[in-house]
C-alpha cells in the first residue's frame, strides 16, 4: 500500500516518513501509519520522504599521475536518517546533485596523486576517502552514506592496448625462459644419458673381450692336455682357423649384406692370428704395467 492522504488524514506507507507542518513551518514528523491534520490548526502533510537505501552511479573522468586519462565508475549508497528527515526535507533540494559534486571533488583530488598501476591496486583507498568525506557533509544534511563502491576503472582504450601489449610480450618472455630451460636440461640429459651408455658400451664390450680371451685360453689347455704332441701356438692356429671360416660362413648366410672383397688364403689366416696374439700379448703387457 502506497502513501495516501487528503485534507483531514494522511496514511504514511513503511520505509517511509512523512513531515508535517503547521502554518508553513515544521510541526513534527510522521511515522508509518494512518495520521489525522486539523486543517483549522493549520496542520498539513508537506511531503513524505523513502528511507529506504538508494543508489546512484557517478561516471568520473580524471587523470593519473604518470598523464592517462581514466574513466571511474562509482556506485553511491545512501539513505534518509529517521530523525533527521526534516533537514534532508528543507536543506538539500537536489541531494544527488550535491553528492555528485563531492564525489568529483574528491576523486580528482585523491587519482591525481597515483599511478595507473597504483589506481587499480588501491581503489579501495578511493572509495574510503570518498566516503569519510560524503559522511562528514550529508551527515549535516539527513544522509547516511551507506557504501561506496569503485566499480570499474576504465582507462581510454589506446593505453589499454598498450598495457595487454606489455602483459603479452612480458608472458612471452617467461614462456621463451621456460622453454630455453626446458631445451638445456634436454641437451643436458642427453648428454649425461650418451655418456653413461657409451661408458656402459664400454664395460661390455671389455666384459665380452675378457670372455672371449678366457674361453680360448680354457679351449687351449683343455686341448693341449687332451691331446699329446702339441702346443699352445698349434692349437690357437686351428681355433682362428675354425673361427676364419665361421665368420666367412656368417657373411654368406646374411641377407642384408653387400659384397664384401676379403683376402682369402693360409696366408692370410696366419696373420690375422699373428696379429690377434700380438694384441694379447700387448695387452697383458700393459696390464702388468700398470698393477706394478
Amino acid at each position: 500500500m502506497g502513501n495516501t492522504f487528503c485534507l483531514f488524514c494522511g496514511c504514511v506507507a513503511q520505509s517511509s516518513v512523512g513531515v508535517v507542518e503547521q502554518w508553513g513551518r515544521f510541526h513534527r514528523l510522521a511515522q508509518p501509519g494512518c495520521h489525522f491534520f486539523n486543517p483549522l490548526a493549520g496542520e498539513c502533510l508537506a511531503g513524505i520522504l523513502s528511507t529506504r537505501i538508494s543508489s546512484l552511479d557517478v561516471r568520473i573522468e580524471t587523470k593519473t599521475k604518470d598523464n592517462v586519462f581514466v574513466q571511474l565508475l562509482c556506485s553511491i549508497q545512501y539513505r534518509v536518517i529517521k530523525e533527521n528527515a526534516d533537514d534532508a526535507f528543507y536543506e538539500l533540494q537536489n541531494p544527488q546533485e550535491q553528492i555528485q559534486a563531492y564525489v568529483f571533488d574528491v576523486t580528482r583530488a585523491i587519482v591525481p596523486r597515483m599511478n595507473l598501476d597504483e589506481l587499480f591496486e588501491q581503489k579501495g583507498e578511493v572509495a574510503r576517502a570518498v566516503l569519510e568525506e560524503l559522511e562528514k557533509v550529508m551527515g549535516e544534511y539527513g544522509y547516511n552514506i551507506e557504501h561506496i563502491l569503485m566499480v570499474d576503472i576504465i582507462p581510454d582504450p589506446s593505453v589499454r592496448k598498450a598495457m595487454n601489449e606489455i602483459n603479452a610480450a612480458q608472458r612471452m618472455q617467461l614462456a621463451s625462459e621456460y622453454k630455453g630451460e626446458a631445451e638445456k636440461i634436454l641437451l643436458v640429459k642427453k648428454a649425461e644419458a650418451e655418456a653413461e651408455a657409451k661408458y656402459l658400451g664400454g664395460v661390455g664390450v671389455a666384459r665380452q673381450r675378457q670372455a672371449i680371451t678366457d674361453g680360448l685360453r680354457e679351449n687351449i689347455l683343455n686341448f693341449s692336455h687332451k691331446v699329446e704332441g702339441t702346443n699352445a701356438k698349434e692349437v690357437m692356429d686351428l681355433i682362428m682357423i675354425t673361427q676364419y671360416f665361421d665368420t666367412i660362413k656368417d657373411l654368406g648366410n646374411s641377407s642384408k649384406n653387400t659384397t664384401v672383397f676379403i683376402p682369402h688364403g693360409p696366408g692370410h689366416v696366419r696373420d690375422v692370428g699373428e696379429q690377434i696374439r700380438n694384441g694379447l700379448m700387448e695387452a697383458a703387457s700393459a696390464q702388468v704395467n700398470v698393477e706394478e
